[in-house]
């Protein structure tokens, strides 16, 4: 069963409302319906809700998981991805959300990323809270972590904008968004 909301999305100066549906896939992704369709976000490595495996981790070779998305809009020009966790430090008393990778301008024609993050040809990096660009996986200091997969469809391209952090990114992304997904997945450290 899925919850659904209504939002508002503005275009060219005009309120639009657009109806969400929030709703579980096979148990893989969980995805927002528009009007428009379904945009879904999934990994070949781990379910929603699910652990991610050591490799995609500081306790493996902590490259990123493969990611495969489809129902992108038609009226999207590109994708942002921004991968985060809301339980840093300690998921019994987080203190704030600690940025794991940062893309945009990813082609809207695109279907994915291969495991290792190779990229589709025109996306763009932000930074990740290291202060570097790209992946980097779990490694939480305590406790079992959330980690939030978001896909954005944007009905614009950003062009160059340096290497911006997570706020700068959602910042230029207001009021372009057609649709949005999230795919979650949890890892606590062995050692």
């Amino acid at each position: 069963m899925g919850a659904r909301t209504e939002r508002t999305v503005a275009r060219g100066g005009v309120a639009k409302p657009i109806l969400l549906t929030a709703m579980v896939v096979t148990g893989v992704a969980m995805t927002a319906r528009a009007e428009s369709g379904a945009l879904e976000i999934e990994s070949g490595a781990f379910g929603n809700q699910a652990a991610i495996p050591a490799k995609h981790t500081c306790e493996g070779v902590d490259v990123a998981p493969p990611l495969a998305w489809s129902g992108v809009p038609s009226d999207a020009e590109t994708l942002v991805l921004i991968v985060d966790d809301p339980d840093a430090p300690d998921p019994a008393a987080p203190r704030r959300t600690w940025v794991h990778w940062v893309l945009y301008d990813i082609p809207a024609g695109s279907t994915g990323i291969d495991e290792g993050g190779a990229l589709p040809k025109g996306t763009r990096h932000g930074v990740n809270d290291w202060r570097k660009t790209g992946y980097r996986g779990p490694c939480p200091p305590i406790g079992r972590h959330r980690y939030f997969f978001k896909l954005y469809a944007i009905d614009t391209a950003f062009g160059d904008l340096g290497t911006p952090a997570k706020a700068d990114v959602e910042h230029v992304m207001k009021g372009h968004i057609v649709a949005e997904t999230t795919l979650v997945g949890t890892y606590q450290k062995k050692r």
